[in-house]
């Protein structure tokens, strides 16, 4: 069965409350201050299961608001979730202030479906009533509730759906009937398979249950069990029960009423405003990037200005930063950014509402575009143009525009749910159509992977001109210099050796075909060193004799020993000592030699088997541990 959730909307004692009760027997006023004033004080609930057109079974769950001004905020509470609306006005008062003020609301909140009705047309003569749909009929006019707007070719009497009834004698209920279920048949469907986002509206408890909450599930689907997300807290809850417009069920849909029966949190811990949602995917915010509206009626809003700001079941204080503008003008549009004074799940595509700080009125709202701006300032042109993109082209332009802001940090993949409210396997559909490049789990434009490229293949360049006798440059200096994330260089490091500008040997990166360019003197420099060393065997020179005297400076032989030592030619065995690699090789078989007939050696035998001194003896034994030539016991060391 289809569900599709209605909202009353209109001014105090205008019937709103008895209409519902009417169509479906059900009082929505259920708090005991309600029934005694007789006025809707909080938002209240209803459900009426009728026939579409074609013979469908629809059910219609009602939200019914307060008129009161003083209510307003509740009545916004309730109204964020519906997919059409029931204009009720009194036949015996007419259009009134909170019948505009909601009418606003449903309009800013992009309403796109509904319907007036005009209550207590008993009241009245047919005279009376008829000056009053005339009324209305202009007031609705060019507005989501005047058909001729769907249909210019209807006439005027059929122009927009405005239904006389009264809830006392039952006139023309079976007309606002009709007309509920021919426009519910025409709401789409609710995304069904979409992540689950429920704003919770009513938080209680219940004897035998414990804790329950309340809302309309804008998104998805919640099951028995599902392990849910509380926002803004972050808090993991279970359900433990679901209902479904008041009866038990399985799993509760897109478009319904559902009340979830919660484990793992207390009363105390949840309240209206906040958001169940699935785990590890979204994250609350303090800032949204939007597109905000001024009502024509409103006076001019100034940058910097704070307002109360309403989305869904959510109610904060907001500063508003233009972007771009001193002000927005009665009627006009702006790119915005909303800094909420407490921080809240929002997502982009989310309708919100803006009032005035004081007097608390309506005055404009409009539509999330981002939800997870950057903390770095960006250049408003960037921003707006960012903006642009986002509310007006397609997800795949969408994403592409989200990974090439963040340059060649690039976007996680994981993030990407969570930042466009999409399901993993979409975001994965959305990659395999773009050109964005992949590096790992992070995305990166085309753009800035050529730029980082680049950047990549200069600094190893300049590395090799001003460091000629080393051949080359270590990863992590390079990165480093650079500043990529790791899978963005890696993945920039294997398409540049793929395309041969860059070659890879272990930790070493260099331009192809580098190696170390000497000058006569270096080389024969290298010579000198090498001989000195191996003719030394393990009565190692003294280095700086050997260093002073070449035919190169200082800084040139140090770079020539760091060659010799990359390359294994010289091998340090301590800060102090460095023996030549054939020195080594001839003492490791010395030992193997003596293993037959003596398989441990102590510090005097070693001394003795390689006629150096103490000095040279320990570390040379530390060495060979190290390589596994020996391992100590005690004061001893076993040849292995």
């Amino acid at each position: 069965m289809k569900s599709v959730i209605v909202g009353t909307a209109g001014h105090i004692d205008h019937g709103k409350t008895l209409l519902v009760k009417a169509l479906t027997g059900i009082d929505a006023d259920r708090l005991e201050e309600e029934k005694r004033r007789g006025i809707t004080i909080d938002i209240g609930f209803a459900h009426l299961d009728l026939p579409a057109p074609n013979g469908e079974m629809l059910r219609l769950g009602f939200v019914d608001v307060p008129g009161h001004e003083r209510f307003v905020r509740n009545m916004l509470a309730g109204i964020g979730g519906i997919d059409m609306v029931v204009l009720v006005i009194a036949a015996d008062e007419g259009i009134k202030p909170q019948t505009r003020e909601h009418f606003d609301i449903c309009r800013l909140l992009s309403v796109r479906r509904g319907m007036t009705v005009l209550t207590k047309s008993d009241a009245v003569s047919p005279e009376m009533l008829e000056v009053v749909r005339l009324e209305v009929a202009e007031f609705v006019r060019g507005s989501f509730l005047d058909l001729s707007q769907i249909d210019p070719g209807k006439t005027d009497s059929a122009r927009a759906p405005i239904v006389a009834a009264s809830s006392l004698t039952g006139q023309g209920l079976d007309e606002v009937k009709a007309a509920l279920g021919k426009i519910a048949s025409e709401v789409p469907a609710k995304n069904a398979a979409a992540l689950p986002r429920l704003p919770v509206d009513r938080v209680f408890t219940m004897k035998g249950f414990g804790t329950v909450v309340t809302g309309t599930l804008v998104a998805g689907t919640i099951r028995k069990e599902d392990e849910l997300e509380l926002f803004p807290s972050g808090k993991r809850v279970r359900v433990r029960g679901v209902q479904v417009h008041g009866s038990a069920a399985e799993k509760a849909v897109a478009g319904q009423r559902t009340a979830l029966n919660l484990t793992g949190v207390s009363m105390e811990e949840l309240a209206r405003g906040m958001t169940l949602a699935t785990v590890n995917t979204f994250r609350s915010t303090s800032r949204v990037d939007a597109r905000l509206s001024l009502l024509a009626s409103a006076k001019a809003l100034k940058d910097g200005a704070r307002v109360h700001f309403h989305a869904y079941t959510m109610e904060t204080i907001a500063e508003v930063r233009l972007y771009g503008a001193k002000q927005i003008r009665p009627g006009e549009d702006a790119f915005a950014q909303l800094r909420l004074a407490e921080p809240g799940l929002l997502l982009p595509g989310d309708r919100f509402i803006v009032r005035q700080f004081s007097p608390v009125v309506t005055i404009g709202g409009g539509m999330v575009l981002d939800s997870a701006p950057p903390a770095r300032k960006r250049r408003i042109e960037d921003t707006v143009a960012f903006l642009k993109v986002v509310m007006d082209s397609s997800p795949v332009e969408s994403l592409a525009a989200r990974v090439a802001r963040r340059g060649a940090a690039g976007l996680a993949l994981d993030q990407i749910p969570g930042e466009m409210n999409l399901r993993r396997d979409e975001v994965e559909q959305l990659v395999r159509g773009s050109t964005l490049v992949r590096c790992g789990t992070v995305l990166v434009s085309p753009r800035a992977f050529a730029d980082a490229s680049g950047r990549v293949i200069e600094t190893v360049t300049k590395f090799h001109a001003a460091n000629p006798l080393v051949a080359g440059m270590s990863k992590e200096e390079l990165r480093d210099q650079v500043r990529l994330g790791a899978e963005v260089f890696s993945g920039i490091l294997s398409k540049a050796v793929e395309e041969k500008k860059l070659e890879v040997s272990g930790e070493l990166v260099r331009l192809p075909g580098r190696g170390v360019v000497m000058k006569d003197e270096e080389a024969e420099s290298k010579k000198v060193i090498e001989q000195v060393f191996r003719a030394a065997g393990l009565k190692v020179p003294a280095l700086k004799e050997v260093l002073a005297g070449l035919k190169v400076d200082r800084v040139r032989a140090q770079k020539i020993m760091t060659l010799l030592l990359r390359d294994k030619v010289l091998i340090k065995v301590s800060e102090e000592l460095v023996f030549h690699q054939n020195a080594l090789a001839e003492l490791r078989q010395k030992l193997l030699a003596l293993k037959a007939t003596t398989p441990k050696i102590d510090v005097a035998r070693f001394k003795e088997l390689t006629g150096v001194s103490r000095k040279y003896a320990i570390p040379l034994l530390e060495y060979l541990d190290r390589e596994r030539v020996t391992r100590r016991v005690g004061d001893e060391r076993v040849i292995l």
